[in-house]
């Protein structure tokens, strides 16, 4: 009997893991000066779902500046079962196209993923507080050594 590939696998306990990040957030954040913007403080709102049979963490997020949108990012996260990592494929405002996911791992309550392109590598350390707040830091190397911070942020659950 041939086997069926197009059969549904199921969610891991990893996948599950993502829905940490899953719900609606209302953010804090410190934008740091670089090539991109100038530095100074904003606020988002961020929405997340886990979706597509619980496989992956779908997340919009909206900055504002100045009472005005200045970044918007649009993030699916989840974990491939072949290589045994997260993956976090990330698109923005500033209309890049990443060659590849960002690719890592979690430490204790921290999920940190890196991802390297022609103009340099991107860091994204996501560190649970509890169950209604997250930090998020972004840290931009051209090397992959001396990393530089390009946004901190708090996240607190809407309920």
């Amino acid at each position: 009997m041939a086997q069926d590939h197009l059969s549904a696998s199921s969610p891991l306990a990893e996948h599950a893991r993502l829905a940490a990040f899953a719900g609606e957030w209302n953010g804090e954040e410190m934008v740091f000066p670089s090539r991109w913007t100038e530095g100074g403080p904003a606020t988002s709102r961020t929405v997340a779902r886990m979706d597509l049979n619980g496989f992956y963490l779908i997340q919009d997020s909206v900055q504002m500046r100045d009472g005005k949108q200045a970044f918007a990012t649009h993030g699916l996260f989840t974990y491939d079962r072949d290589d045994r990592t997260y993956k976090l494929f990330w698109y923005d405002s500033l209309g890049y196209t990443p060659p590849s996911p960002a690719s890592g791992g979690w430490v204790g309550n921290t999920l940190t993923l890196v991802r390297g392109s022609l103009r340099g590598n991107a860091r994204h350390v996501y560190e649970i507080i509890d169950d209604a707040s997250y930090s998020l830091k972004i840290q931009f190397s051209p090397d992959a050594e001396g990393w530089a911070d390009v946004l901190t942020g708090i996240y607190r659950r809407i309920h």
